[in-house]
């Protein structure tokens, strides 16, 4: 697609809530710009073996191109090559003059790649713009405190909501429970979409009492204070 400046973005997202401040950023420039924006993740393994959590989020990237007019998303599943590789080729494709990476992507790709990947994208790509966003840890890092995350539920209950595990009739919010490691009850965190937006809201004991978006920091040090 030819633009006044000639300009295509694209914006390189992994699992977590980390894509949405990226994808927001590409979207943002390519307004700007007047650019086409695209938006890639990149997985080793096949679609249909990905679990919910992973699904979850390619869902909200789809939707998040969805709500710009030139936008468009890929995903590159089963992939054995290089993400620097497999970026590249990407850019190549479709004349990509920037890209967008998080700095927990980077790193997470690092892991899988043995080696840097902003190093490999300038020399496989040298004249591509590379714009590192620093972006806060992903939820599984946080020292452990929440276990993998799994879809799950919120039904109305009167004046709150009840986390299930099970679609019901009566469901209105589905996402993905984020339970607290070595405890036997549903405490934790609840991520969901709510009118385009990506809220987290506190659940204890399978129950949450608003649909207030809750500081991670600030979620554990009250439990800390309640374990005292």
């Amino acid at each position: 697609m030819d633009t006044p400046c000639n300009e295509s973005i694209l914006v390189c997202v992994y699992y977590g809530p980390n894509g949405e401040r990226l994808i927001k950023r590409g979207c943002k420039i390519a307004n700007l710009m007047q650019a086409p924006l695209y938006i890639l993740t990149i997985d080793p393994k096949p679609f249909d073996e990905l679990d919910a959590e992973k699904v979850f989020y390619i869902e909200q990237w789809k939707e998040y191109a969805n709500t710009h007019a030139t936008a468009q998303f890929m995903m590159k599943d089963n992939e054995s090559r290089p993400v620097s590789k497999v970026i590249a080729e990407v850019a190549r494709e479709n004349n990509i003059t920037q890209i967008i990476l998080g700095q927990t992507a980077h790193s997470r790709w690092e892991q899988i790649t043995k080696g840097s990947i902003i190093n490999a994208l300038v020399r496989e790509i040298p004249f591509v713009d590379l714009h590192i966003i620093s972006v806060a840890r992903y939820i599984r890092d946080e020292e452990g405190i929440y276990e993998k995350g799994i879809r799950a539920y919120l039904i109305k209950d009167g004046d709150r909501y009840n986390l299930s595990f099970n679609h019901h009739k009566d469901t209105l919010y589905e996402g993905i429970f984020f339970k607290e490691a070595d405890t036997d009850f549903n405490h934790g965190i609840f991520r969901f979409m709510k009118d385009d937006e990506t809220l987290q809201v506190q659940v204890t004991e399978g129950i949450v009492t608003e649909l207030k978006n809750v500081d991670l920091q600030t979620a554990m040090i009250r439990d800390n204070a309640d374990e005292s």
